[in-house]
């Protein structure tokens, strides 16, 4: 039998800042990373941001490959799993001239490196999570891939909520003992069920892993800040929201579902009403258009507030429609110490005992940054993730290979961990026929 030969995967630069662990994920092959890419990495490595914290931290684990024992970057260095890294220096340096790169450019002298691998005789592989890239390689011969590990389908991403049939009797026992044992459907823990029968009845019930059962969702006090829920997702969201035995929820959909109106509610609630957690910790990623956070006058409380007002539109509506006086709950609530407003950037390095966390916009996060985020919390903690894995500004993620998609792939097996698909917009009849025909 003939002895398989090693393929040669050479690695763009997004493929490491997209996962830091990628270069593990090759198996008994070589993997190749051009000296551009490892000069780029050097040029990012110098601002603030989280992507540079990502190059940080790439550079680190390369310089501690040439203390292994086991050969240097150059040559090769050999990991326990039989993968061989190398650094590549040698560029193919007369291709046609015509070539739609610039001859300066990164991406044309990480195109021309894995060429001039694949002159030399390796099998080589292409892998980044740029397009472009992609296409340029492939139409100069070489084979490309996307980055696919840490990915998962969004099409068919665990919706959290499901309808199904069952018989009238079944119902009305359910409505009696707020308990309805069932064996004979498949689901995950703490999955949201809508129950109808042939005669018309109905009932919600969240499913049980340990009793398998499904049970009564909680009783909702009678205004949540002012707020209630308007449609069966919502509510199957607050339940989730305001159980203290879960302690990782992602709310998925598109815009005006109420994702981050009813995190912050449940927040407000459980912070100020109940005194369960210390603080709630609201933040989002800084994936600007153009220039990021750094460039924004003031100091950083005052950069935050561009960032932040969509959290405060929310803060500001649900004050206004409490029972309370507004104006004076508002000012309440911000001069508290119990409400604080953190980019992404900065909660790396942190621990966060006994916190209310609400990460809106979580679809821009790499899954490395969203585990970055989670192992940030600390006992007594729960983490509330939002957003709309469709509206991505980070340039190398799309629908399945962002964080959010990644933690609802990853986590709903666990007991406590709870997701609700929110598809119904309550905005505005304006905002739902946007979404719909748009």
């Amino acid at each position: 039998m003939k002895k398989q030969e090693r393929k040669t995967f050479v690695l763009d630069t997004n493929v490491l800042l997209h996962d830091l662990d990628a270069v593990t994920h090759f198996g008994k092959n070589n993997v190749v990373i051009p000296l551009a890419v490892l000069e780029e990495l050097d040029t990012m490595k110098r601002y603030r941001d989280e992507m540079a914290k990502n190059a940080r931290a790439v550079l680190r684990y390369f310089d501690t490959l040439n203390g292994l024992g086991k050969g240097d970057l150059h040559e090769g260095v050999e990991l326990k799993n039989g993968t061989v890294i190398r650094i590549q220096l040698e560029i193919k340096t007369d291709y046609s001239p015509n070539f739609a790169l610039s001859v300066n450019s990164v991406h044309y002298k990480i195109l021309m490196a894995a060429y001039f691998l694949l002159e030399r005789g390796e099998d080589v592989v292409l892998v980044s999570k740029d397009l472009t890239t992609r296409v340029k390689g492939k139409a100069i011969g070489l084979e490309t891939h996307d980055y696919e590990n840490k990915k998962f389908s969004y099409d068919n991403i665990y919706r959290g909520i499901r309808k199904i049939v069952r018989p009238k009797a079944e119902i009305d026992l359910f409505y009696k003992d707020g308990r309805l044992p069932v064996s004979d459907i498949d689901l995950s823990p703490n999955e949201y069920c809508v129950m109808t029968s042939p005669e018309q009845s109905s009932a919600v019930g969240k499913y049980d892993s340990m009793s398998k059962s499904f049970i009564s969702l909680l009783h909702l006090p009678s205004s949540l800040w002012g707020i209630n829920p308007l449609n069966v997702e919502q509510r199957c969201s607050l339940d989730m929201l305001l159980r203290d035995d879960l302690k990782l929820i992602t709310l998925v959909g598109p815009a005006g579902t109420g994702k981050t109106l009813l995190a912050l509610a449940a927040g407000l609630r459980k912070v100020f009403d109940e005194n369960l957690y210390n603080r709630i910790l609201v933040s989002r990623p800084i994936v600007p258009l153009g220039r990021d956070i750094g460039y924004l006058p003031g100091f950083k409380e005052e950069k935050l507030i561009h960032w932040m007002q969509p959290i405060y539109d929310n803060l500001e509506f649900l004050c206004d429609s409490s029972q309370r006086e507004p104006s004076e709950m508002l000012k309440y609530v911000t001069n508290s110490n119990k409400l604080e407003m953190e980019a992404v950037t900065y909660i790396r390095g942190r621990s966060l005992p006994k916190m209310f966390m609400i990460i809106d916009e979580a679809q821009n996060l790499t899954p490395h940054e969203v585990k970055t985020i989670i192992s940030r919390a600390g006992s007594e903690t729960k983490v509330v993730l939002t957003g709309d894995p469709t509206q991505i500004d980070n340039p190398y993620l799309d629908k399945d290979s962002n964080g959010l998609t990644y933690v609802v792939g990853s986590f709903k097996e666990h007991k406590i961990y709870g997701h609700i698909f929110m598809e119904k917009t309550e905005r505005s009849e304006l905002a739902a026929l946007a979404a719909e025909v748009m």
